[in-house]
C-alpha cells in the first residue's frame, strides 16, 4: 500500500503506511486524523510493527556476519517505556545515557545486564544506581569518574573505556562526536594509560573500548576509518562500535542501508579485530525515525509575505528542527494524495522566529482544520518535548494492523503545574 503523490515518500514515512482511496494517511492500519480527534494533537504515532522489523534485521544481520555480538537501542532517542520493553523483545541490549533512562529500561523489566551506562560526566547518584542495580557495562568516560566509580565499588564491576578515534564524520557539528575535540571520551594515548593503570584493578575490571563518531552520519567511509583507528589500541574482549547511521528525512536523501553499514564495519573488524572479541553495535535514529511521525492540526493559514501555514505545535515537541537544522518531510494527512499546489512556510505555534519546522514546506491546498504530518521524527521528537510557552508535552500512540495503542498519555495542566511550589494570592509579593 502506497498511494502517495510522490514516490519517494514511501521510504520516508512508516514502512508500515499508505495512503487510503478517499486520499487519507494511514499508519500500522489506522487512519491519522482519526487519530488525531481521539489523542490530541500534536502527536507522536509510531509504526510498531515497522519498528520491529527494523530491530530485528539489524539484530540478524549482525549475528549473519559476527556472531559473537550484541545490537543495543541507543534509548535516548526514544526514551518512552514502550520501546524499551519493545527492544528487549526483540533481542536487542539497552543503552542509556543517564539515571532517567535507566530508570525506563528498569521500569520496562530489562534484565540488568543488557544494560550499558554511557554519558562524559555522570553523576555519584547515576554511577550509584547502575552499580547498585548491577547493570553488564559501563562506560567510563575519564579519570575522574574511575575514581568515584572507585568508591562506589564493593565487588566487580565491567567497563568499557570510551576513546576518542579522531574521526570526525560529515554531519551537523551539534551531532559530531568522534572528532579530536570531542566532549566524549579519551584521546587514544590517554586511553590506553588508562587501561594500563586499571590491568590490575579489584573490582573495575576493563573489558574493552568504546567508540562513537556521531549521529545522521551518510557516508560510510568514516565509519570503517573510526574502526581502524580503535583497533590500534590493543586486543580486548569487547569492541563497542557505536552507532550514527543516518535516516532519509525528504526525497533528496539518501541513507546507506543497514546491510551496507553492517558489512562496512564487520569487513574491517575481521581483519583487525579479534577473531573471539565480542562486538556491540548502538543505533538510534537509524533504528527508529522512520517508525515515527509527528501528527498536528492546523490552526490558520495566513498570506502576507510569505504564506505561513501555522500549527498547535513547534519547537516544544519538534526541536531538532531548529537544533540540527533537519529538513522534515511534510504531508497533509486528509489529502496525501494529493499533489501539492502551495509553497508555504510551515510554522509552530512557539513565541520565536526560529519556530519553523519546514522552510519552503510544499502541501496541498492547506486549510485551517487539516492534519499536518511531518514524517521521520520517530527519533528525538519526544526525547527533546519540552514545556515552551507552557506547551504540554504530547501523546505517543503505537499503531500495529489497525490497533493504537497509548504508550505515554499527553500531560496535563495539572502536571505541567505540579512542580512549582505552592503558592496563591501575595504568596511571593
Amino acid at each position: 500500500m502506497s498511494g502517495f503523490y510522490d514516490q519517494r515518500m514511501a521510504r520516508i514515512f512508516p514502512k508500515y503506511s499508505g495512503v487510503r482511496a478517499d486520499g487519507t494517511l494511514e499508519i500500522g492500519g489506522c487512519s491519522v486524523p482519526e487519530l488525531a480527534r481521539e489523542h490530541g494533537t500534536p502527536l507522536y504515532v509510531i509504526d510498531e510493527q515497522g519498528l520491529r522489523e527494523r530491530m530485528r534485521e539489524y539484530r540478524d544481520g549482525l549475528a549473519a556476519r559476527w556472531p559473537n555480538s550484541q545490537v543495543t537501542f541507543a534509548s535516548k532517542s526514544l526514551p518512552v517505556l514502550a520501546a524499551y520493553g519493545i527492544a528487549e523483545a526483540e533481542g536487542l541490549g539497552i543503552d542509556v545515557a543517564g539515571a532517567g533512562e535507566l530508570l525506563l529500561a528498569l521500569e520496562a523489566g530489562v534484565d540488568p545486564e543488557l544494560i550499558h551506562l554511557h554519558g562524559n560526566a555522570k553523576s555519584e547518584e547515576e554511577l550509584r544506581l547502575a552499580v547498585e542495580a548491577g547493570i553488564g557495562l559501563i562506560v567510563v568516560d575519564g579519570e575522574a569518574e574511575v575514581e568515584r566509580l572507585d568508591a562506589l565499588l564493593d565487588r566487580p564491576q565491567d567497563v568499557l573505556v570510551r576513546v576518542i578515534p579522531g574521526v570526525d564524520p560529515r554531519t551537523h557539528k551539534s551531532v559530531s562526536t568522534g572528532g579530536t575535540k570531542s566532549k566524549f571520551g579519551l584521546p587514544i594515548p590517554q586511553a590506553q594509560a588508562l587501561i594500563e593503570r586499571l590491568r590490575d584493578h579489584p573490582t573495575i575490571r576493563v573489558r574493552g573500548v568504546h567508540m562513537h563518531i556521531g549521529s545522521q552520519i551518510l557516508d560510510l567511509d568514516p565509519f570503517a576509518r573510526a574502526v581502524e583507528a580503535i583497533a590500534g589500541i590493543g586486543e580486548f574482549e569487547i569492541y563497542n562500535l557505536g552507532g550514527g547511521l543516518g535516516a532519509e528525512y525528504h526525497g533528496g536523501q539518501e541513507a546507506p542501508s543497514i546491510d551496507a553499514y553492517l558489512d562496512t564495519l564487520t569487513e574491517v573488524a575481521r581483519r583487525r579485530l579479534p577473531a573471539e572479541s565480542r562486538i556491540l553495535i548502538e543505533p538510534g535514529r537509524s533504528l527508529v525515525a522512520r517508525a515515527g511521525v509527528t501528527v498536528y492540526r492546523v490552526n490558520n493559514v495566513k498570506r502576507t509575505a510569505a504564506t505561513f501555514v501555522a500549527v498547535d505545535g513547534g519547537l516544544a515537541d519538534q526541536m531538532n528542527a531548529a537544533l540540527t537544522a533537519t529538513k522534515f518531510t511534510p504531508v497533509i494527512a486528509d489529502r496525501a494524495d494529493r499533489e501539492p499546489d502551495t509553497t508555504a512556510q510551515l510554522v509552530g505555534r512557539q513565541c520565536e522566529s526560529g519556530d519553523l519546522l519546514v522552510d519552503g514546506a510544499r502541501l496541498a491546498s492547506p486549510e485551517a482544520g487539516d492534519t499536518v504530518v511531518l514524517a521521520a521524527t520517530g527519533a528525538y521528537g519526544y526525547t527533546l518535548s519540552n514545556n515552551y510557552n507552557g506547551a504540554l508535552k504530547p501523546a505517543v500512540v503505537l499503531c500495529r494492523q489497525g490497533d493504537a495503542r497509548v504508550a505515554v498519555r499527553r500531560q496535563t495542566y495539572a502536571e505541567f503545574l505540579a512542580p512549582h511550589l505552592a503558592g496563591g494570592p501575595g504568596a511571593w509579593a
